[in-house]
């Protein structure tokens, strides 16, 4: 028989490394020899072996030596629901990581886990070891209140980190005052929940537009301004094109080449020009030639790859490249001659592609136009006024349009996708406040600009691909077959379209051209679902064709200004045109593809995240107004309504709907009452109206507008957990005069009846 002596963490992880498998307290014990009187002494022993790193605690009360489970290193990703994922080195899944088994790590550090037998879902299941080395970059925090003279007691803004801190002001000018934000530099952590941090900067108030776009770009580590070696190497760049510059290349400033853009844009970087020949046309593409001011492997060139895009807010830019390139000597400006990559594209009367050629140019665009004036323009010619620039140029207008209609058919009949989906606009006021949030108007001349890109984009890949030339492709895979199902599944049950028996790209085109004569809500429904159901678009060194655009062959070229994988496209072209080999091998391309596919999430996911924090702002002021809505989700705890008026989502609360018992049906996506047999699917209309919109948890919160229920019953509901404690609820009901719930599946299992009519 063993004695308490034996209980050191030696022998512990001794019998843990021995065991095939992990092992229960008890069977440890055994091990060690010890009576249950000690068991308490060992549980507090293994606690302790936890903490350091040593040992792990499974589900089922089981205990497994670290060091005997397989390891794995990567990036922590926080979700906003609590749980993380690492982001795995190498091409493994990402693991999944529950929110308790963080071990301090935050979001963005790089960490060391351990897997443990079995997975949660698709994913492999681990826990963090430990923390490799903490995000460095700076946090963005919210005051709470003063801590006395030298201090304030904050809580960062990104919702993923749940702790706080003591903050150091004497770096500031004066003490921020509750509600401002701040730029903080981490420091030692204090408690289980709280850490030391120092203040850099103070933003002002957090409820400012300004002040969120720069909480935003801090929580995605975008990167604002240039370095010095950047902004010495822009500065050397002339400040118009030299004549130099134009030797060799093909002079084309005869062609009336126009820039067709919105009404805020500041950088021009694609001209246009179309002519009729022959019953077909032939187009122009003209993009400005950065390749030529960016060479590789320069300071400018690596700060673009660093960047990857441009990230665009509401009120302002993070350009790729410094404004002397993208607003000044890159920019085809009207009347000024610009260097060039120009795509010439001769198409058949049907829209057929016959040839294509490229050239290094110099173009000298003739005007700068809108979308919304050309749209104007092609519908009610006959208003452009006689002495207006647009005028002489009307011809070639009308005759892109034609072009861009032939173009639109074949893509169609190819099958390519066409989404609708709307994006926000914010409206601001001089102050700076959000003071309305639209949608994005669309016109026949996006549509012109958005053919003739992708015309050029496939033809640039046609050529590099035939010169064998080493490039990235933008590639996007078909969709997973499951998904698919299951996405043909939820559109069946939401009524809105029928969609065809075979589940295969040609009935996902048929389901969305359905919906489009829908129109309305019905239509950004079915566009979301599907959109969903997409598999992310990427860039690759090898082609895998675009589902999307049903493309064979597809790359970026059209936006070197705001795209690195463009710019690096060009190098390719002007390097083919030469006659030379490729200047880079495959592997460069390969982290070049991860460096640029990780950052446009990061910008996309950026943007998202600016959205709804405006959002937020703006319906602050509107608590207990209604709105129109479309339901937009649902799931076992809440319903998201897409609002109709302002462009923004809010959750209706299950726990909250007290007329009845709901019970979410994932197969049809619904959430159904057991007594009255209501139901809540997928597109269907609503009123709603604000309950709260909370910029601290990024929530929206809405309550259907008909609901009958007496305020403080919902109230009641909320606080005791909703639809989860039937007993609660009979409570609440009877204290405040509600409808008690029904308990229909205990009692004659009429849900289930009713469930398999449904």
């Amino acid at each position: 028989m063993g004695s308490v002596a034996d209980m050191t963490r030696e022998n512990v992880l001794a019998i843990l490394r021995a065991g095939k498998r992990p092992m229960l307290l008890s069977d440890i014990m055994g091990s060690l020899g010890v009576s249950r009187r000690w068991q308490k002494k060992l549980t507090a022993l293994l606690d302790e072996m936890r903490e350091a790193g040593e040992a792990l605690r499974l589900s089922g009360g089981l205990y497994a030596a670290a060091s005997s489970l397989k390891k794995a290193r990567g990036i922590l990703e926080v979700q906003r629901g609590g749980m993380g994922f690492v982001l795995s080195e190498g091409k493994g899944s990402d693991i999944y990581v529950g929110a308790e088994y963080f071990n301090g790590a935050w979001n963005g550090d790089e960490v060391e886990v351990v897997l443990l037998p079995g997975r949660r879902g698709k994913n492999p299941e681990g826990r963090v070891l430990r923390i490799l080395s903490r995000r460095s970059a700076p946090l963005a925090v919210r005051v709470l209140k003063r801590m006395g003279k030298e201090g304030v007691l904050a809580q960062p803004i990104d919702p993923r980190h749940t702790f706080f801190m003591l903050v150091n002001i004497d770096a500031l000018e004066t003490p921020p005052r509750k509600g401002f934000a701040l730029l903080v530099h981490a420091g030692k952590q204090l408690e289980p929940r709280v850490w030391a941090a120092a203040a850099f900067e103070c933003l002002g108030p957090e409820d400012s537009p300004a002040v969120q776009e720069r909480i935003v770009k801090v929580n995605h580590e975008i990167p604002a301004g240039f370095g010095p070696a950047a902004q010495e190497e822009a500065a050397r760049l002339p400040s118009e094109p030299e004549e130099g510059d134009f030797l060799g290349r093909s002079d084309l400033r005869h062609l009336d080449f126009v820039t067709i853009d919105g009404e805020k844009a500041k950088d021009f970087d694609d001209a246009v020009y179309v002519e009729s020949k022959g019953g077909g046309w032939i187009l122009w593409v003209a993009i400005a030639d950065v390749a030529h001011y960016v060479p590789y492997g320069g300071a400018l060139d690596k700060e673009a790859l660093a960047r990857s895009n441009s990230y665009y807010f509401p009120l302002s830019v993070e350009p790729m490249l410094p404004e002397a390139l993208s607003n000044g000597l890159c920019s085809l400006k009207p009347e000024v001659p610009r260097l060039a990559m120009v795509v010439e594209m001769h198409f058949a009367p049907d829209g057929a592609v016959e040839k294509s050629l490229l050239h290094s140019a110099v173009i000298q665009s003739r005007a700068r136009l809108t979308y919304a004036g050309v749209a104007h323009a092609l519908e009610y010619p006959d208003s452009v006024p006689a002495d207006s620039a647009l005028r002489p140029l009307l011809p070639m207008l009308f005759c892109a349009g034609e072009l861009a209609r032939a173009l639109q058919k074949r893509m169609k009949e190819r099958g390519s996708l066409d989404f609708e989906l709307p994006e926000p606009e914010f409206s601001f006021d001089e102050q700076g406040e959000v003071v309305h949030i639209g949608r994005e108007e669309r016109t026949f001349a996006h549509q012109i600009i958005e053919m003739f890109m992708i015309a050029a984009n496939e033809a640039v890949a046609g050529f590099l691909t035939r010169k064998a030339s080493s490039f990235l492709y933008r590639v996007h895979p078909a969709p997973d077959p499951d998904k698919l199902a299951a996405l043909f599944a939820m559109v069946r049950h939401t009524g809105i379209v029928e969609p065809p028996k075979e589940h295969d790209a040609a009935a996902l085109r048929a389901v969305l051209r359905a919906a489009a004569r829908e129109g309305g809500a019905a239509s950004y429904i079915v566009n979301r679902l599907v959109l969903r159901a997409m598999m992310q678009a990427r860039y690759d060194e090898c082609n895998q064709g675009h589902f999307g655009l049903a493309s064979e062959c597809y790359c970026h070229f059209t936006s070197p200004i705001r795209r690195y994988a463009d710019l690096d496209a060009h190098r390719a072209v002007k390097l083919a045109l030469a006659g030379g080999e490729p200047a880079v091998k495959d592997e460069r391309l390969r982290e070049a593809a991860d460096i640029l596919n990780r950052n446009e999430r990061k910008a996309q996911d950026a943007e998202r995240e600016i959205q709804k924090r405006l959002s937020v702002l703006f319906l602050r002021g509107k608590i207990g107004d209604v709105f129109s809505g479309t339901i937009s989700g649902i799931t076992d705890f809440g319903i998201f309504v897409e609002l109709s008026d302002v462009m923004a989502e809010g959750m209706i609360r299950v726990a909250e709907l007290a007329d009845d018992y709901y019970i979410f049906l994932p197969e049809r996506n619904e959430l159904a009452g057991e007594r009255t047999g209501r139901r809540f699917a997928l597109g269907q209309s609503v009123k709603a109206r604000l309950v709260a919109a909370n910029l601290d948890q990024l929530e929206i919160t809405l309550e259907l507008a008909e609901d009958r229920t007496p305020k403080k019953l919902r109230a009641v509901l909320s606080r005791r957990g909703g639809v989860r404690s039937f007993a609660a609820r009979a409570k609440a009901a009877r204290e405040f005069g509600g409808r008690a719930p029904h308990r229909g599946r205990k009692r004659n299992g009429k849900f289930e009846k009713m469930s398999q009519k449904l």
